[in-house]
């Protein structure tokens, strides 16, 4: 299903558009960020190659952009966590005019570390960081040969400090932040633009998946469009009024006050978990 509802400002459309297209790649395309940003980039006028694991819903959501915004859809099921994904997909869009990357795709674990399934905790490291840092590659070097794109990486709230009973996916996302960050330096005069997306918790199903209760989350809409937003303006957004809470009240701690808050906050989303077994789930796929 397609929000019929969601269109682009024209000025905001254009700069898309002309900075940006005319095709897009997108990860995570089939559920809550990703695909929020998919509808996104179709309602400002760009083709789109939709990537995730789920087939079926990736051809709903082909369908539904074409008829809705009259843009061009490719669809790449394909699961991140094998090693040859990313040359799949760049192989597969080699013909194609690709302005922008949105990595999207990843997943979280919660509870306790030594709890939590191995496979899991490295297959998460796998989808999080190597397939980002792979598929950014690929795209930066194309990007940088037409002196214009834009990557759009997705950091998290509990990028900036570790974070206990969610260690791994703390670290992923520590490691987007800091990826970004140096890449935004290094392509800026290439004329690349990158953003690290750092938003709280997104009403994406992704708390039920990992077995965690989440309060005052924002809609995957609102991540989407303030992070479209703030590409080649900003190096990191804070989608959400709590992303931005956070930031202002544990900007003045040290790394290990900040720890022991996150600490807090965690333990009060997995309480709930019986005998504090960690889960894990893809977030979105």
């Amino acid at each position: 299903m397609v929000d019929s509802n969601v269109a682009a400002a024209p000025a905001r459309a254009k700069r898309l558009r002309l900075g940006y297209g005319p095709w897009a790649v997108v990860t995570g395309a089939s559920d809550g960020i990703g695909k929020a940003m998919a509808i996104e980039l179709a309602a400002a006028g760009i083709n789109l190659v939709l990537v995730a694991r789920r087939q079926e819903r990736l051809d709903a959501l082909a369908s539904g952009l074409k008829a809705t915004y009259r843009v061009d859809t490719r669809v790449l099921a394909l699961d991140l966590a094998q090693p040859a994904a990313a040359a799949t997909i760049a192989s597969e869009t080699s013909a194609l005019d690709v302005g922008l990357l949105a990595a999207i795709a990843g997943f979280g674990t919660s509870g306790n570390f030594v709890d939590c399934p191995r496979d899991g905790e490295l297959e998460m490291i796998d989808v999080n960081c190597r397939a980002v840092v792979d598929l950014a590659h690929r795209f930066a070097a194309r990007f940088a040969a037409r002196r214009r794109g834009g990557l759009v990486l997705m950091s998290s709230l509990v990028a900036f400090q570790g974070v206990p009973r969610a260690a791994t996916y703390a670290a992923t996302k520590a490691f987007i932040q800091s990826f970004a960050e140096g890449l935004r330096l290094e392509l800026g005069h290439l004329g690349v633009d990158v953003v690290a997306s750092a938003p709280g918790p997104v009403r994406s199903g992704f708390e039920a998946r990992a077995d965690m209760q989440m309060s005052a989350a924002i809609d995957p809409a609102t991540a989407a469009r303030q992070t479209l937003a703030a590409l080649g303006r900003r190096g990191t957004v804070r989608p959400g009024f709590l992303s931005k809470f956070l930031e202002a009240s544990l900007a003045p701690l040290p790394r290990w006050g900040r720890s022991r808050i996150m600490a807090i906050v965690m333990g009060g989303m997995t309480r709930h978990q019986d005998g504090g077994k960690g889960r894990q789930e893809r977030r979105p796929a």
